[in-house]
């Protein structure tokens, strides 16, 4: 026994060691050791068979127990006592297959977790994208877009075989596409499963190939589609037609087309969820005396009343006037505009001295904003 080394030094941890901590060690050496992963290695084999030994004791409570107080000879026959050694095989081969079944994907333990290539499969979406003007994604519209999609071959069905032929049962794993494999490794006996090399894992021959598709079942074609785009939709939205997309395998359903909607941006108005904003310039004599102006909106010009005296950068609300919710026509955003005062420049000596005058007759009174600013810093003092 002297020449075994330490089982917790084995797995690369300390004694205290939770049992977690054991078994994410051993699922890292058993797969770096593993014989698949080193074929014809001797010293990986050797490696693979001391990191099960460890294992094996260390994962059981009462055998970790007799191993911490007695080390190696609680296990050694010829010191009248333990278990019986290491030779007679795992106690626990339910937990070893879980392991590495984890770890190959199902190979181990009978192969339970192994996928079913033959098993219905759902097709791949297909993405698309189409671009809209800022009108046309407030209002809805009709697109005709182009995309590929995979879809079954019309001279076969999508069987792969030629017209009036079929595929035959692979005799070499009876139509199940895996086939099984026994190794013998250290007295113990590892069932791996492995693809079939020859029909590749369909389960299927096909003798007689399909020109059109090359014996895939499957081509790959062009599509042209009316699409709706509905009412309010925003960049960047997505819209999806359920069944538009590449055909399914074994009788699974189709895949989705995924149409991402690229909106343009406006030159007069932004948007911000439902509602639009613009702003609209309004001259000295307008923001002072009041007008009626043309405001626009998406459906052209309104008339709105400006009040007197308005202040540069107010903000005004058109109610109903902005972007139609999705699915509900019946409701809109607003359209907010806010009003900027344009100041005249190049004025004539006589519209100097006119505006002169103006200002003279209005006198500090009429502008409180001015008055009340110079008054607050006064008062600090």
């Amino acid at each position: 026994m002297a020449d075994k080394r330490d089982y917790y030094e084995v797995l690369g941890l300390s004694k205290g060691a939770s049992d977690a901590e054991i078994k994410k060690a051993y699922r890292s050496m058993a797969k770096k050791y593993h014989p698949d992963m080193n074929p014809g290695n001797a010293e990986a084999e050797a490696k693979f068979k001391e990191v099960n030994e460890a294992y094996d004791v260390l994962s059981d409570e009462g055998k970790r127990a007799q191993y911490d107080q007695y080390g190696h000879a609680a296990f050694d026959q010829t010191a009248g006592g333990g278990y019986g050694g290491f030779g007679g095989g795992f106690s626990d081969f339910g937990d070893i297959g879980d392991i590495f079944g984890n770890i190959f994907g199902g190979a181990f333990g009978g192969g339970s977790a192994r996928q079913n290539r033959n098993a219905p499969m759902r097709g791949e979406d297909v993405g698309a994208r189409v671009t809209v003007t800022f009108e046309e994604a407030a209002f809805g519209v009709k697109k005709t877009i182009t995309f590929n999609r995979i879809q079954k071959c019309p001279d076969c069905g999508g069987s792969g075989a030629a017209k009036g032929t079929k595929p035959e049962t692979c005799s070499a794993c009876g139509g199940h596409g895996q086939r099984r494999i026994t190794q013998r490794l250290g007295g113990m006996a590892f069932q791996t499963t492995a693809t079939c090399d020859k029909c590749r894992g369909t389960g299927k021959i096909i003798k007689e190939p399909c020109s059109n598709c090359n014996s895939k079942g499957f081509i790959k074609v062009t599509k042209k589609l009316e699409v709706n785009i509905p009412a309010g939709i925003g960049d960047g939205e997505r819209i999806a037609l359920r069944g538009q997309g590449c055909d399914g395998r074994n009788g699974g359903p189709t895949g989705d087309l995924i149409i991402t909607v690229s909106v343009k941006s406006h030159s007069f108005f932004e948007r911000d969820g439902y509602n639009i904003y613009c702003d609209v310039p309004l001259t000295v004599a307008e923001a002072t005396l009041g007008a009626e102006i043309d405001v626009p909106t998406l459906e052209g010009n309104v008339k709105f009343t400006i009040p007197e005296g308005t202040q540069v950068g107010t903000q005004f609300t058109l109610k109903q006037k902005g972007i139609p919710y999705v699915n509900n026509s019946s409701r809109r955003g607003d359209l907010i505009f806010t009003v900027n005062v344009e100041i005249p420049k190049s004025l004539n000596k006589k519209q100097k001295e006119l505006m002169e005058q103006f200002a003279d007759a209005c006198g500090e009174s009429n502008y409180t904003k001015k008055t009340g600013f110079f008054k607050r810093i006064f008062d600090k003092k």
